[in-house]
């Protein structure tokens, strides 16, 4: 049996296994020779002291133990072709993973996609950086993947359901994730890998009987006697089936107007929105590790602060280290940021959402939209941000210091974000409310981060989409929508996750619920 411990060890030490080996033989006082295998199990770093350590926790094996290695393996899929159907409406995280456990408990997905799949969507990715072009269909939060795919790869959550959380990473491992995602306690797998592991899922999906429809767009509901039947197709197509998990994404502002139009309850969901801080890689390893280089051994720092200002919070939000900011608009007239990180984290830049949590109240001014106020509470500052930065995808920026002093900034140097910046003053984008929170809150920020508040970190606005301004209810106990029986609302669209891990564990519970239903 395997010997479990928990210590710390330098940085260089937790990168190399035969130094590792050596202090795990210190600790139990004997040679080095003795130690037949260190597996960690989890990582994570403490930078509160000077002397920056790795916190370890990992099972020994030692000479003449039974040691053999663990391979993590696809479960036992089905061929679903000729099973009953389940309509899945949207290929994000909740839509992929709720597909996977379908054909695992034998039933056939078909997954419809109104965007395109992960190799076709770099193509409208770079119209949208290079040449201003807004594709609706297939950008940054549309396609196959949703916007996970292009949004880093954070693999965090505070799902207290370790057991599904294990579950969704150990899928993404037999997938071709590294396993460093078991282990790291902060894990991502990275914009550039991420689309690979999307392709294999799907083609997964595919050999084993389901369908996936990508550049399909759901245009209508078929519901008799308040439950479904099926959806229509953007060509007029429709499809049947009595069971439909909506897994849409917080960007699907067509279908939160659809169910409102056709009287499919919904209701408006406070969010939050800010803007996007970038400040220089360097800059914020200096703060966090209190040193002026952090080594090779040490990951580019993260950060993550809360304050609370005049009642409200305001806090970082999908901190990307190493990273770019990003055009995510869904719509011409509009500009949206979000960031990314390569899995090697090596840009020169650090980049975060700097948010603040809106209320019901806030959006008083469009009480005539009803369920949809809080969604065009957020379409009015991003247009309206848009007409500011000159109407195209580039953004408005001001330098961090200058926005805390209302002054427009006299210039804004070249940032990560590739469309370009246009120097404004904050103040006009934002309600007064949410410009003055920010203000007071950037100051408290410099005063927990030392160095954080400085004219070196520039601001683009909007940071709109936090999460979706619209909930989409459901039974607690089936997950039906409380209206339409068979209708499955899941994922960060319909108000129900808050990432990857959150989204990818609410496709499986609604595909788990829709099979004791029918009894599989």
């Amino acid at each position: 049996m395997p010997r479990e411990i928990q210590t710390q060890v330098a940085p260089e030490v937790a990168h190399n296994e035969s130094l590792l080996n050596e202090h795990v033989a210190k600790l139990f006082n004997t040679s080095v020779k003795e130690i037949q295998k260190v597996i960690v199990l989890k990582r994570s770093i403490d930078a509160r002291q000077k002397a920056i350590k790795f916190n370890i926790k990992a099972d020994v094996f030692f000479a003449g133990e039974e040691f053999v290695a663990q391979k993590i393996a696809l479960p036992n899929y089905k061929d679903v072709s000729n099973a009953q159907e389940v309509i899945v409406i949207g290929a994000g995280p909740a839509g992929l993973f709720a597909a996977l456990q379908l054909i695992e408990l034998g039933l056939k997905p078909i997954v419809i996609e109104r965007g395109k799949d992960v190799r076709g969507r770099r193509r409208d990715l770079k119209a949208i950086n290079v040449d201003h072009i807004v594709n609706e269909d297939s950008n940054y939060c549309f396609g196959e993947g949703g916007a996970g795919t292009y949004s880093d790869g954070k693999l965090y959550t505070r799902s207290k359901k370790r057991g599904d959380v294990d579950r969704i990473l150990k899928l993404l491992v037999a997938f071709g994730a590294s396993d460093d995602i078991l282990v790291e306690a902060h894990p991502h797998i990275g914009t550039n890998k991420l689309p690979q592991i999307i392709q294999d899922i799907r083609e997964k999906i595919i050999e084993f009987g389901g369908q996936v429809l990508f550049e399909t767009r759901v245009t209508d509901f078929i519901v008799k006697s308040n439950e479904i039947q099926g959806v229509v197709l953007q060509n007029g197509d429709i499809i049947s089936a009595n069971k439909v998990i909506l897994a849409t994404g917080h960007s699907a502002r067509d279908i939160f107007e659809l169910l409102d139009k056709k009287k499919i309850f919904i209701e408006a969901k406070p969010f939050a929105l800010g803007v996007r801080a970038e400040h220089p890689q360097e800059l914020i390893d200096k703060i966090q590790y209190s040193c002026d280089f952090r080594g090779d051994y040490l990951p580019p720092s993260p950060y993550s602060i809360v304050k609370q200002v005049n009642g409200r919070g305001m806090y970082s939000f999908c901190m990307c280290p190493g990273g770019v900011i990003a055009p995510c608009a869904t719509s011409n007239g509009e500009v949206v940021t979000n960031g990314w990180s390569p899995s090697k984290r090596d840009q020169s830049t650090a980049n975060s959402g700097i948010v603040v949590e809106l209320k019901l109240e806030d959006f008083k001014p469009f009480a005539k939209f009803g369920a949809l106020a809080g969604m065009e509470f957020q379409k009015s500052i991003e247009q309206k941000a848009w007409h500011l930065a000159g109407q195209t995808q580039k953004v408005p920026a001001q330098r961090m210091v200058d926005f805390t002093k209302n002054k427009v900034s006299s210039d804004i140097p070249k940032t990560s974000y590739v469309p370009g910046t246009t120097s404004v003053e904050m103040g006009q984008v934002f309600p007064g409310f949410l410009t003055q929170i920010m203000r007071e809150g950037f100051n408290e920020f410099g005063k927990t981060m030392r160095g954080y508040l400085t004219n070196d970190a520039i601001l683009h606005a909007p940071e709109s989409r936090t999460s979706s301004p619209v909930r989409i209810p459901r039974d607690n106990e089936t997950l039906e929508h409380v209206q339409i029986k068979g209708l499955y609302p899941c994922g960060e669209g319909a108000g129900y996750a808050g990432g990857i891990i959150s989204a990818a564990i609410d496709g499986e519970k609604c595909a788990l619920k829709i099979a004791e239903v029918l009894k599989i």
